[in-house]
């Protein structure tokens, strides 16, 4: 890309939008050119009732730093057995808007309210989690027994 992209409101709109229409209740906006690029940088926008699965990063480049650029999320930290270790809530212009999650740690987030949107930043080139990263003690995306797992993270906050 060699044009400037700005980040604005009207971009931000558009996006939401296109997470209200997603079947998984999210949307993503690479601002990274191609997938193998060594920085995946992105936008997300993503719905109170949008699953992200509990997981880590196993390869030790894959750092994941995230910041909440409008709106609230909940970030979930977890040991091996699936029990939360930490859980903050993160939100644009409060006390804590980000973090930044080391390969390794079991994680996940789970939205808070209506229109957030957050930025994400990794190592490229982007690689699909293997299921080695999935979190065995959670249930998968689309399963019957997501919706209640996500409701029950987000009675944390």
């Amino acid at each position: 890309m060699s044009e400037i992209r700005f980040i604005d409101a009207p971009l931000i709109a558009d996006l939401l939008q296109q997470a209200e229409a997603a079947p998984r209740r999210r949307a993503h906006l690479n601002l990274h050119a191609r997938l193998d690029d060594p920085a995946q940088r992105l936008l997300v926008a993503i719905c109170p009732d949008s699953y992200v699965r509990p997981h880590c990063h196993l390869a030790p480049t894959k750092a994941e730093t995230l910041w909440v650029l409008q709106g609230a999320l909940g970030v979930l930290v977890f040991d091996e057995t699936g029990q939360i270790s930490d859980a903050r809530r993160m939100e644009a212009g409060g006390a804590c808007w980000g973090y930044d999650v080391p390969p390794g740690v079991w994680h996940s987030i789970v939205c808070l309210g209506s229109g957030t949107v957050f930025a994400e930043a990794k190592a490229g080139p982007y690689t699909p989690l293997v299921a080695a990263e999935w979190a065995p003690w959670a249930p998968e995306e689309g399963s019957p027994e997501a919706p209640a797992y996500r409701a029950a993270l987000q009675a944390r906050f």
